[in-house]
């Protein structure tokens, strides 16, 4: 009996945490066009798919690193562990560095940047992604904490590693990958920035993030279903 208590406050935080939702940043009215962007979700891992025109039209140091990649329409955004987010041989081979990546603190990420010509609702089945038409105060807000993530200790955007026969383009994150900041956590910090409200126990699982972006509502009427 003596640990009765002990473990209802322990069931009570842990039902905290798991329920405890930030809200997104509070939306204005849409006076100009919407920025439409599409969640992407592998069944693990999630990409943001945003529109190339919209961040090269925005400038900044996010802006000069889309500039400089190869020809897409869109651009594919994600972010992850430096080796093993790149790495695309085998998973069974690569357990060992995932444990790395999971549980040895500090590890250095990259932010990927790929260029894409198809639309996402060409290229992804409809279970698999999830459109925000965003107003532009929120896309902005959006794209400033992918920004926020670039490692500008240089001057400007860094490529760290890029992949033979690849377009995509990984550039120095002055982020840390671990499980405690995972990349499902960083797309869900992106999206919070942009107004989606997140459950952030719960986003360390791509269909946690695919639902937040299902609930939001800031305008799913995004065209062609």
């Amino acid at each position: 009996m003596r640990w009765a208590l002990p473990l209802a406050v322990l069931i009570g935080v842990v039902a905290a945490l798991l329920t405890w939702t930030r809200p997104g940043a509070s939306i204005p009215s849409i006076t100009d066009a919407p920025v439409t962007v599409y969640l992407l979700d592998n069944g693990f891992h999630t990409d943001l798919a945003v529109p190339r025109a919209a961040l090269e039209r925005r400038g900044g140091p996010l802006g000069q690193a889309v500039a400089d990649l190869a020809p897409g329409d869109w651009i594919l955004i994600g972010w992850g562990d430096a080796a093993f987010y790149v790495d695309q041989s085998p998973i069974s081979d690569r357990l060992p560095d995932g444990a790395r990546a999971f549980f040895r603190p500090g590890n250095p990420s990259v932010v990927m940047l790929d260029p894409e010509s198809l639309d996402p609702r060409d290229r992804h089945a409809a279970d698999r992604r999830a459109a925000l038409r965003l107003p532009p105060g929120a896309f902005d807000r959006m794209a400033g904490r992918i920004e926020s993530s670039l490692d500008l200790a240089d001057g400007g955007p860094r490529v760290a590693t890029a992949r033979a026969g690849d377009d995509a383009r990984f550039f120095a994150s002055r982020e840390s990958f671990s499980i405690l900041h995972l990349c499902n956590h960083w797309t869900a910090g992106a999206l919070n920035a942009g107004g989606v409200a997140i459950r952030p126990a719960r986003s360390a699982f791509s269909g946690e993030v695919m639902r937040s972006v299902r609930a939001a509502e800031l305008d799913r009427a995004a065209p062609r279903a």
